[in-house]
């Protein structure tokens, strides 16, 4: 008796401590607006890491080997991001026209760039994931056999909006197929 006697001022003092539950502001069509997603100077790693261990789950699952991040396309991943934000359109080609291949090369990368996946939206990198998983040509980018590599990078604007984009690569001295 003693010991429900103190739980309950316990158990009612802690709720009084809990978050106040947030309203969901709704857009015209019914659903929640957008939350901005911040990005801080620091997140990088963290962020990477976590997509790398995502991709490599899901391949895993597939039957696929996993991929390691590269740093080369991280970089071309990184000037993508930036520079479709700058062209204020999510598409494959840069606002000199270079394709993803040209910006692979550009990077130094000597494997075949496999495929490329882009995003613009306000979502967490692993919301992207998972809507890049429900799209058969971005998750047959994410799981190509062929893989052997990963490029992950996002620019963030100042309001929010994040553009993502993951390149999946060959790997060094991977032949690509001839066209």
């Amino acid at each position: 008796m003693r010991l429900i006697a103190l739980l309950v001022p316990a158990v009612a003092l802690l709720t009084a401590c809990a978050p106040a539950p947030t309203e969901t502001t709704l857009a015209a069509d019914g659903r929640p607006l957008p939350k901005v997603y911040k990005i801080g100077s620091g997140d990088e790693a963290r962020i990477q890491y976590e997509m790398l261990d995502s991709v490599n789950a899901l391949r895993q699952a597939a039957g696929a080997q996993v991929v390691q991040l590269n740093p080369q396309l991280n970089a071309a991943a990184a000037t993508h991001s930036r520079d479709m934000s700058n062209q204020n359109r999510p598409w494959h080609f840069g606002s000199d026209g270079s394709s993803p291949i040209d910006r692979v090369r550009r990077v130094g990368y000597s494997g075949a760039m496999l495929g490329e996946n882009i995003s613009e939206t306000y979502e967490t990198e692993l919301e992207t994931l998972s809507a890049w998983m429900d799209q058969k040509d971005t998750r047959d980018v994410i799981l190509d056999r062929r893989a052997r590599d990963m490029g992950f990078a996002w620019y963030q604007e100042n309001g929010g909006k994040i553009w993502w984009t993951m390149l999946m690569g060959g790997g060094s001295g991977f032949d690509a197929p001839s066209s």
